[in-house]
Parts: structure tokens; sequence; C-alpha cells
């Protein structure tokens, strides 16, 4: 029997045991929590933990310890359990009342035996070959059903051997041990299933956002491995940070739950992009709106030819009926040299249109004189300029293929994911949500967008997220308007966006030390991009 000065600790210690369970976020830890701290407080030799598996009619091993033959599985051990499920209902769809766990689950009632070799009513015949095989010997059994806030059994703790206090002598597990287990099953029930609940709920969560995601990505396949692919570099950048011991960033650190909250945010940096219209998501040349217009303009010059072909053959007609070989032959001529200048503005606003290379001002000047001064005569026959006015801003962008107009509208998305997230009532852990993703447009010299913040304004995730975000753009190869780049051109990039204060030299001298834009790339990029750096 208990002392009153034993069973007290006992119980301090099961409020201490109840109060650690409750913080631990790991399904699998706490799992093991439970088993060890039931064996700890009944003062058992082994103990087994089973789960309930979805159906309500399967248990299943989870983990197994036993102290004196140093058999440790499942959990966090590394060696797998490889027995079978133990089923609650046999082939007939009777109870499985032979097996000390089932029974347990099935009757939602503790089984506590004193010897298993002398009990007459359960089937310990695997439990006899186990010690046959090991010399154990397997006496006092204690099953013990978890029960969740519901009245559901979600697992079942089974305990084997309990021993004398200070000795390694079998005895029974008393009164007080059954009360004790019970009472910390009772804990662990409830703080699994609050875990379980939790999980449930952050796999509907982050569910929810692959939603959205692939909402983009049905927008637009040209996002949609982008909102995959920024968060795992991100985390990889910010793990990286956070392992760092030496330089500015070694205080930086981040918890698991530091981890996770910077996980969400890197999923959701882009949700704002559901509210950017397709076309401009989309637009590969300067004249693509729901189609490229180039097309339009070739027609255009076609015309210009058609023109051009009628105006010499009437030209040929007015030199008859006296032949002049000479004069048609400079009017053929004098023809050619006119396709030819057609073909020419024709080729050039064809490559103007594609938008891979920053214009000169002597090609923006050429398109205006093609706009402005060539005519062309549209189906009423009307002569009009040969560019509108809409043709002629796309064609004279200097770089890439966007209007100031419709880059703003692509810079609405991060306005508009700002918007989104600060909506949504985060809890305490994830609080920083809307910070982290809404700031991987800012700069750290403060050009940035949508509020120009500064360095120091920044945090470390949101300034790691910019700079996976800029580097997985470079390195991607779905995008509509450009090619992806070798490892070795993205990086010179990055380099100088580090020399003129657009990314974070700190966090990005860590990305290039650690071989984090290796990593990725060896994960998420072609092999043709993988070439050598020189740093």
């Amino acid at each position: 029997m208990d002392s009153a000065d034993n069973l007290l600790k006992r119980l301090e210690q099961l409020n201490d045991i109840g109060t650690s369970l409750s913080r631990e976020r790991d399904i699998t830890r706490l799992l093991e929590g439970i088993l060890l701290a039931a064996k700890t407080i009944t003062n058992a030799d082994g103990g087994t933990l089973y789960r309930m598996l979805e159906d309500g009619q399967t248990l299943r091993f989870e983990m197994l310890r036993t102290d004196s033959l140093q058999i440790a599985m499942g959990g966090t051990s590394g060696s797998p359990i490889n027995f079978p499920d133990l089923p609650l209902r046999d082939a007939n769809g009777m109870p499985n009342d032979s097996l000390v766990a089932a029974y347990a689950a099935i009757h939602v009632e503790t089984v506590n035996i004193v010897d298993a070799y002398t009990e007459p009513n359960f089937d310990f015949s695997g439990t006899r070959l186990f010690d046959d095989r090991t010399g154990y010997r397997s006496q006092s059994f204690l099953a013990v059903p978890m029960k969740s806030h519901e009245g559901d059994v979600i697992g079942v703790l089974q305990l084997i051997n309990a021993q004398r206090p200070g000795s390694n002598e079998l005895v029974r597990f008393s009164t007080a041990d059954q009360q004790l287990a019970e009472s910390l099953a009772s804990q662990a029930a409830i703080a699994l299933s609050n875990r379980l609940l939790m999980t449930q709920l952050e796999e509907l969560f982050e569910s929810f956002i692959n939603l959205i995601n692939l909402a983009i990505d049905d927008k637009s396949p040209h996002t949609g491995g982008h909102c995959q692919r920024v968060p795992e570099l991100t985390m990889m950048l910010a793990d990286a940070a956070a392992a760092t011991t030496e330089g500015p960033l070694a205080a930086f650190t981040m918890s698991e739950r530091d981890r996770y909250e910077l996980k969400i945010a890197g999923m959701l940096h882009d949700c704002g992009k559901i509210t950017t219209p397709v076309h401009v998501v989309d637009k590969s040349t300067k004249l693509q709106t729901l189609f490229d217009r180039v097309h339009l303009i070739d027609t255009r010059f076609e015309v210009l030819k058609r023109d051009a072909e009628l105006q010499v053959l009437r030209q040929q007609l007015a030199l008859r009926p006296c032949v002049d070989p000479r004069a048609e032959a400079a009017v053929i001529a004098g023809q050619q040299a006119v396709l030819d200048a057609i073909d020419a503005d024709r080729s050039f606003l064809r490559s103007t249109n594609v938008g891979s290379e920053t214009m000169s001002q002597s090609a923006l000047e050429r398109v205006r004189v093609i706009g402005t001064q060539r005519v062309w005569r549209d189906p009423d026959g009307l002569e009009s300029a040969f560019l509108s006015a809409d043709e002629l801003e796309n064609l004279s962008i200097r770089a890439g293929t966007l209007t100031p107009a419709e880059r703003e509208t692509i810079n609405h998305h991060i306005v508009a994911t700002i918007k989104m997230l600060e909506q949504l009532p985060w809890p305490k852990h994830l609080k920083n949500v809307p910070e982290y993703a809404g700031g991987h447009h800012e700069r750290v010299d403060g050009k940035g967008y949508p509020r120009g913040l500064k360095r120091e304004q920044l945090s470390v995730q949101a300034r790691a997220m910019g700079i996976a975000d800029i580097f997985e753009a470079l390195m991607a190869t779905d995008r509509p308007y450009k090619p992806g780049m070798k490892l070795s051109q993205a990086i010179g990039i990055m380099e100088k966006f580090k020399a003129n204060g657009h990314i974070d030299p700190d966090l990005f001298d860590i990305f290039v030390q650690q071989d984090i834009y290796r990593r990725y790339a060896e994960k998420f990029v072609d092999p043709w991009q993988i070439d050598e750096i020189k740093l």
C-alpha cells in the first residue's frame, strides 16, 4: 500500500505530467510522453500504446517500450512496429473479448490482471510466445481505455509488470496505480483529442489555402508553381538563418510555432492574385490582351502590300497599249522597294512586341514613325493611322511587356493580399502572417511597395520571403514573358540587388554561403539551369 507521502508525490507528478502533455504539439511526441508517463507513475517495466483507427473497429500498435529488455519500438525510437492491427470484432462480427486491449476498448473499462499465465478469461498465447522467444516473464497487466471528451475511445494504454518501488520484484498493479493510470489516461485523451482536433483544423486551413492557390493556378498556369515553391524556399532560408550562430543574424531563432506561422504566410503570400485579371498575369507580349494583337497589325501590313501591288498594276495598265519595258521595270523595282520596306517594318514590330530586350531611343522613335506616319485603308475605305494609341503605347514599352497601368494592376495584388489577410481573425500564434506575407515586395532601402518600408521596419521573415520570391521568379521556366535563367545568371542579378539596396545583404550572404540556392535548384529547376557559380 502506498504511503500518504508517496501518493501525494505521485499526484503531484501526475499534475506535472498533465501540464506538460497539454503543451506538446507534436502528435508522436505526445503519444510517447503519455506512455512513458504512465510507466513512470505506475512503476511498470513495459507498456504499449494503441491508437483507434478512423473506422472505430481497429486498434493499431502505436509504440512499445520494455525497459528490462531494452525494447523501444514506434514513436521517436526509429524502430517501426510491424505487429498486426487488433480488430475489435471477429469474422462473425462478434466482440473480440479474448484480447485484453480489445476488451478494454469495446467495453470502455479498465482491465487489471494479476498474472497473465493464470488468467482464464483472456488469450495470452501471443504473450507466451513472446516470453518464450525473449526469456521474459509477463505477469501483471493494466489496460486502460482512453476516451475523448465526447466519450469515444481513441486508444488504449496497456502497462505490463508493475515493480515494487526500489526493486525489480514484480507485483500487481494496485488500486492506486489503476486510479492514477485512469486519471492520466483521461488527461492524455483530452490532450490527444485537442491535438488531433488542432491538427485537423490546421489541415483544413492549409487545404483551404491550397484551394485558393489552385484557383489562382486555374486562372493562370504561370503562377501556381510559384505559390508552391516560394514557401519552401522561404523556409529553407529562414531555417538556415535561425541556425546561424555568428554574424548579424546570430540572435534570430524560430520555434516550431514560428516556423508554422512563416509556412502559412508563405502559402498565402500571393493570395491577392486571385483578384488580378488573367490577361495581365499572362501577358507574354506587348500587344497581348485576350489574344496577341500583333496579328491584327500583320493584317494591316498585308493590306499595305495589297494596296502597293494594286498601285503598281494600275501604273502598268496606264502604260498600255504602248509597251515601255524600261518604264515597267522601274515601276516593278519601285514596288519591290515598297514591299521590302513594309516587310522590314512588320518584322521590326513583331520583334518589338516580344519585349525581351530594353528598347533603345531609336527603336522607340521608329515605332512612333510607323504608327503615326504610315496609313492604311480600313474595311470602310477610310485612311487611318497605322497604329492605334493603345497599340502605340504598348509597343513603346521600354522593357518587359506591361504598361505602367498594367504594372500597377500586377502590383495591386500585394495590396489585395494585405487587405484580405488583415480581415482574418488570426490567433496569437499566427498574428504575424499579414506582415510576413505583405512585406515580400518591400525593399530594404525603402523603395519597394506597397508601403515603402525600410529594412528596420521589416521582419527577418518578410525579408527572407522577399529573397525567395525574387529568386524563384528568376529561375522559373513557366513564365509567359521569359525563359528560365541559369543559376549563375540569377545569382549575378541578385548580387546587384544586394549592392543597390533591393534585398537584405545579410540574408543573401546566408543564401549563398549555406548553398540554399543550389539545394533549391536541385529540387525544383531543370538540370540545364544548374551551372557553376564563381563567388
